[in-house]
């Protein structure tokens, strides 16, 4: 027996063998175990309303209540501030990336992920970070790139970011790890998790994923401005 803390998992999956699947994998791993199944978005919302999960692993297609619209239910819950959601799909599709992260999901992994991966993944979510399949990503910084300048004001700004900030939001944006923007800025981890704070805070921004729309969305990235 052992007092370490466990990371709760809800799993949200409208196939039993799935949810039986992710249940095996997160009950066998040590500092782990499930909270609970759901077969739908709506069930979802319902059981981390009563469970508290620290992480929610959310398929996209579901009946009743899809996992996009689950995912923002319980990410525009005030009570439910501290429980996080990782989009686990089969469909790598743009629309379901950007709708995902804009719900405020944490993360968004393929089920064709390893389960050295996923178990990776809902740690790094459950700690407070986010994380995107490297396909993901690699794609989301591609079609911000390609957007025109934005014809009206972004709706938050980076006035009050002072210039390490910008730089590690910067960082961010590209897609960069925490470990990876300390050895890019030559700062200790406990630094860059200062000014990351920050930048949650001033931004209203809960995690990378979000930082790193507001990111391209305020034209930081691109050479739109200094810091990029």
């Amino acid at each position: 027996m052992t007092d370490e803390p466990q990371i709760r998992v809800l799993i949200a999956d409208d196939q039993a063998m799935v949810r039986g699947r992710f249940r095996v994998l997160v009950d066998h791993t040590p500092g782990m175990t499930a909270a609970g199944e759901a077969t739908d978005g709506a069930e979802a919302v319902e059981i981390a309303r009563r469970e508290r999960p620290d992480v929610v692993l959310m398929d996209i297609r579901m009946p009743e209540l899809d996992g996009i619209e689950a995912t923002r239910q319980i990410c525009s819950d005030p009570a439910l501030s501290s429980v996080r959601v990782l989009i686990l799909t089969t469909f790598d599709l743009d629309e379901y990336v950007h709708a995902a992260l804009r719900a405020g999901a944490a993360g968004f992994l393929l089920k064709d992920t390893s389960p050295a991966e996923v178990l990776t993944a809902i740690g790094v979510v459950a700690a407070g970070d986010a994380l995107l399949a490297p396909s993901v990503t690699r794609r989301l910084i591609a079609e911000f790139a390609r957007r025109p300048e934005p014809t009206r004001p972004p709706s938050r700004s980076l006035d009050a970011i002072t210039n390490r900030e910008l730089e590690v939001l910067g960082l961010i944006a590209r897609g960069l790890s925490n470990t990876e923007i300390t050895e890019h800025l030559h700062l200790s981890l406990a630094t860059v998790k200062t000014h990351i704070g920050r930048l949650h805070a001033k931004l209203q921004a809960p995690d990378h994923a979000q930082l790193m729309i507001v990111a391209h969305e305020t034209g930081l990235v691109g050479d739109r401005r200094r810091g990029a």
